[in-house]
């Protein structure tokens, strides 16, 4: 009877230390992401969502396929920007100053900062707008709560606790993903799309599969997880690759595979969950013309229920809090690293000021332009043009960079890196030619 009191006593004491030990893994292996994951996040910003939900509410089940088509395209150009980070220790448009002339870089970084800044204001518009939908009034009013907030974050925060948010942030993300389990789905028509696509190559088809792409594959992104690369280098105290033992140095290239491969799945499984959601509710409703992420929320409730227009309003401004601090943040490394002038979230503003002048510079320009009689939708349009454009030699610049053994000495990128790198580049060459003849 003691025996069995004793085994009684000791399985709870076994089942806590089973959990803890369960939940530390969890957090271990969470703490071990970084830069990839929250790049990877930060691509599903409110426009990002605006962009998959009208694909999926005109279109259906039949722009599922390009999430999947994108994914190694954007997992080897990704890789390729950390990589450039951590073998350097340098940013990205520091190292494209070895491949380009100055004033060259200049004028990428010129216009960087106009895409960036429009995509800002839509974004932080969109937080307003969801936030609106859920209170009733004050759309303005958090619109500019929200600027503030995100902007004091980047400004008092430093870098090591302001990542920990971000990564925390990510899970809102998740929130699409519950959004199909409060609606109806035939997953066997779903797999039929995805193999089997209905195309019907009219100009308003491919300039959907060019606002993806570009949506997906987008500038800010090569920067952002290249500077934070760098970034973690300097709060960490370490060296670059080149000046690694090999053992180290094969654990940061492992380690930043895993981290892009995770934050790349999750960017292309949200934007999956979210062109479903629209595809199997407001397109099989009649509801076809979607400008905006909070007009695809509001669509939502009638069809879908509340909660699922809870969820999707809720993840648009999470996302939000998310996405405009990369936007701003990879557009101040970019200028630093042009300018060759001080910078880094883990400095404080006054080590840093032209760091921290070009993000203050970047939201407040946005805020002007949202208050102007500027149309939104067509400077999100001209954004995404913009980014289109540029990503172009950018790309190709990275893959010039990446092959330099002047400057990644033997951490060059490896064979299925050039490949899938290269393709990258030629799917958005495309994208743009065609965005341009369709136009």
């Amino acid at each position: 009877m003691a025996e069995d009191q004793q085994r009684a006593d000791e399985t709870p004491r076994s089942l806590d230390a089973a959990a803890t030990h369960a939940r530390r893994k969890i957090q271990l292996g969470f703490g071990r992401l970084g830069p990839g994951l929250i790049t990877g996040a930060a691509d599903d910003d409110p426009s990002g969502i605006a962009t998959y939900s009208q694909a999926g509410a005109q279109y259906g089940l039949n722009m599922l396929w390009t999430v999947v088509f994108t994914y190694p395209l954007m997992v080897a150009i990704q890789v390729i920007s950390a990589r450039i980070g951590r073998v350097t220790g340098k940013g990205l448009a520091a190292n494209l100053q070895a491949v380009f002339p100055r004033p060259a870089v200049a004028g990428l970084v010129a216009a960087l900062f106009v895409a960036n800044t429009i995509n800002i204001g839509a974004d932080i518009a969109a937080m307003g707008a969801a936030a609106e939908l859920l209170v009733g009034s004050g759309s303005q009013i958090f619109t500019v709560v929200a600027a503030l907030i995100s902007l004091a974050l980047q400004v008092f925060v430093p870098y090591h606790r302001y990542v920990k948010y971000l990564k925390w942030l990510t899970l809102v993300l998740f929130a699409y993903v519950a959004v199909v389990f409060a609606v109806d789905v035939d997953w066997g028509q779903v797999a039929s799309h995805m193999v089997r696509p209905d195309a019907q190559f009219s100009a308003t088809w491919v300039t959907m599969i060019v606002a993806i792409f570009g949506t997906t594959i987008s500038p800010y992104l090569f920067f952002w997880q290249t500077a934070e690369e760098v970034e973690e280098m300097e709060y960490k105290d370490q060296p670059n690759l080149k000046e690694m033992n090999p053992k180290a140095a094969r654990l940061q290239l492992r380690r930043m595979g895993i981290d892009t491969f995770t934050g790349m799945a999750i960017s292309n499984l949200i934007a999956f969950f979210i062109i479903l959601t629209t595809a199997v509710t407001l397109h099989q409703h009649g509801v076809t013309d979607i400008q905006t992420s909070a007009q695809a929320a509001e669509a939502l409730r009638p069809v879908a229920g509340n909660f699922a227009f809870l969820l999707f309003s809720l993840g648009i401004i999470g996302t939000g809090f998310l996405a405009v601090p990369v936007l701003a943040g990879s557009t101040a490394y970019a200028a630093c690293d042009a300018g060759g002038w001080e910078k880094g979230l883990e400095k404080k503003p006054g080590e840093a000021k032209a760091f921290y002048g070009v993000i203050v510079l970047g939201m407040l320009v946005a805020l002007g332009v949202l208050f102007s009689p500027l149309d939104p939708i067509k400077m999100l349009f001209w954004s995404a043009v913009i980014n289109g454009v540029i990503a172009v030699p950018i790309m190709a610049a990275m893959m010039v960079v990446a092959r330099r053994h002047r400057q990644m000495g033997m951490f060059v990128a490896t064979t299925w890196q050039r490949l899938l790198g290269w393709a990258a580049t030629l799917v958005m060459t495309v994208a743009v030619v065609s965005m341009f003849v369709v136009g």
